[in-house]
């Protein structure tokens, strides 16, 4: 198989994962309740268990358990009625237990393990936090934004090219990838508001800031995949590699979204919506 073969199966891969997973996320997020709770769970712990093998070079051990306990902490206390500031609170506890473990069992770069594990959890409580707060129509929306920056993105930067964003950490992105997935966004901003009722202008500009958040992410997760010599997190998701390589982006736009929405108190923007 020469190497434009390659690039069609793993494409071809690509598709058909994002078939099967786009419509199971879509379900849960429209039925929401126990639905939307297990999905989130779910991933968190996958995404915990992901890095945790990241950090410690394929093992896991007590620094991986502390870091998926950190997560589905996080995000349960949500659940059994915490608010958004007590979740990141156990957050910050558990990524500083799991500094300590890691440091003590030598298993782990602390830093890089802590940092990681606050990441995730962080992003997965705020994610759950913006579906319980404003309802489904909200993380739509957040969904609709995270994905067309990444399809904005991608088309753009293969069909305009230019000058790379930032070749250490992703050679493969370009500053054309990201105007591309700024207005995609935008775009969806703007049909977003047309179906939900909101200002079309306001939704586009937060939806754009939102985007240019996304990639920081994307760009973050690039860092933690160079500095510990992988090309994907794991190898759970067929063609696309592991849950962070594809939720990275989401798990950015998820916090800066949660910390303003917990900040307005849900007074504004698309957290109304239900």
């Amino acid at each position: 198989m020469d190497r434009a073969d390659a690039k069609l199966s793993s494409l071809r891969l690509r598709i058909l994962s994002a078939l099967v997973m786009a419509p199971v996320a879509l379900a849960a997020v429209w039925l929401g309740g126990p639905w939307l709770s297990a999905l989130v769970l779910l991933a968190v712990a996958g995404m915990c268990w992901e890095w945790a093998r990241l950090a410690t070079g394929g093992g896991f051990g007590a620094t991986g358990a502390m870091t998926v306990a950190t997560g589905v902490i996080s995000v349960g206390a949500l659940l059994l009625g915490a608010d958004l500031g007590v979740a990141f609170a156990l957050a910050l506890a558990g990524s500083t237990a799991v500094l300590a473990v890691a440091a003590l069992t030598r298993a782990a770069e602390p830093l890089w393990a802590a940092s990681g594990t606050l990441w995730i959890a962080l992003g997965a409580a705020a994610f759950l936090y913006l579906a319980l707060a404003g309802g489904r129509g909200t993380v739509l929306w957040l969904l609709a934004v995270v994905w067309a920056t990444d399809i904005g993105a991608y088309a753009a930067g293969r069909s305009i090219g230019g000058p790379r964003l930032a070749p250490r950490l992703s050679p493969n992105k370009t500053w054309a990838g990201l105007v591309g997935g700024v207005a995609s966004a935008a775009l969806a901003g703007l049909i977003a508001a047309r179906l939900g009722g909101g200002s079309g202008g306001v939704l586009a500009l937060v939806s754009a800031g939102v985007a240019v958040v996304a990639q920081l992410g994307d760009l973050a997760e690039s860092l933690a995949k160079r500095h510990f010599g992988v090309k994907d997190s794991s190898r759970l998701i067929p063609g696309h590699g592991g849950l962070l390589d594809r939720l990275d982006g989401l798990l950015a736009a998820s916090v800066a979204t949660g910390v303003a929405a917990m900040l307005l108190d849900n007074s504004y923007g698309p957290i109304h919506w239900q």
